[in-house]
């Protein structure tokens, strides 16, 4: 419902007669008011007509609203694929409202997307993670000075089938799952070298090449497989969820590397020397 609709509709349950919901609350306070006047203090609240809250009903594949269900725009049949997801995901990216990695999984078969949350792993607590982390066919996807172009590594022979993981949350998130977990040094680093800008419009970027999870992998999926429809059939749900928002009230979030060039970041500037030089590297196209 549009913020207009429910304007509308706000203004006419106030018009209804003594029926009204709120009619009726504004009776109860009344008569609480007046019980407190009498001595008994906020007795009368117990009596006050309280409206039971229900979660709306989910889609079981795409994980929405079933009245914003995306399965129209999914893949009729889940992707047939030889490589495997592995989505580190942290703890915060779960309870997000938007989230892209329901929508990558509802796109693949479920032996082919497997999704670990949480923080801290190692070899006790996930044995599974951790045994696909010393596979030789595993990939890493982080970018940095240490990793591969993806596409060269593709190119080459390896073992069958082949696993990526993807680390799920924030720039910041993200940054302290990769380092701070020895198991994540085993697998070979790779990134993508792409100019590919992120369709992920309703949530604000680094740069205008920072991707979402959903786009990495789309990416990383068509490479691996060599086939460039995969992307394009992974990339449709994601396509629609951004211009549903948007038509919805939802405003296009630009990354912060546009704000800060074209002098539109409304945020205080940092004080800390370290981030407010990562800002003018920003402005100044330097890889960060």
């Amino acid at each position: 419902m549009s913020s207009m609709e429910l304007s509308e509709a706000s203004e006419g349950c106030i018009a209804v007669g003594s029926n009204s919901p709120l009619r009726e609350i504004s009776m109860g306070l009344e008569a609480a008011s007046l019980v407190e006047e009498d001595g008994d203090g906020f007795a009368g609240l117990q009596e006050l007509p309280v409206e039971s809250t229900a979660r709306r009903p989910e889609c079981s594949r795409c994980s929405r609203p079933q009245k914003v269900c995306l399965c129209p725009f999914l893949p009729v049949h889940p992707l047939s694929v030889s490589t495997c997801l592995y989505i580190v995901q942290h703890p915060a990216e779960e309870s997000r409202v938007l989230r892209t990695v329901p929508l990558l999984a509802a796109c693949l078969p479920q032996d082919k997307c497997k999704v670990f949350i949480g923080r801290r792993f190692n070899e006790d607590r996930n044995p599974e993670l951790a045994a696909v982390c010393r596979r030789p066919g595993t990939l890493i996807l982080y970018p940095g000075s240490e990793a591969d172009n993806l596409e060269e590594v593709a190119s080459l022979p390896t073992p069958s089938p082949s696993s990526i993981i993807i680390i799920d949350g924030t720039w910041s998130q993200a940054k302290d799952i990769f380092y701070k977990n020895c198991i994540f040094r085993l697998p070979k680093q790779v990134q993508l070298k792409t100019n590919l800008s992120s369709q992920y419009v309703i949530r604000t970027q680094p740069t205008n090449t920072c991707l979402s999870t959903l786009e990495c992998a789309a990416v990383a999926l068509a490479i691996m497989e060599k086939n460039e429809a995969i992307q394009e059939t992974i990339l449709r749900p994601l396509q629609a969820l951004c211009s549903f928002q948007i038509q919805h009230g939802a405003q296009i979030h630009h990354s912060k590397e546009h704000l800060l060039k074209n002098g539109l970041y409304d945020k205080p500037m940092p004080k800390n020397k370290r981030k407010l030089k990562k800002m003018e590297l920003l402005v100044n196209n330097v890889k960060i």
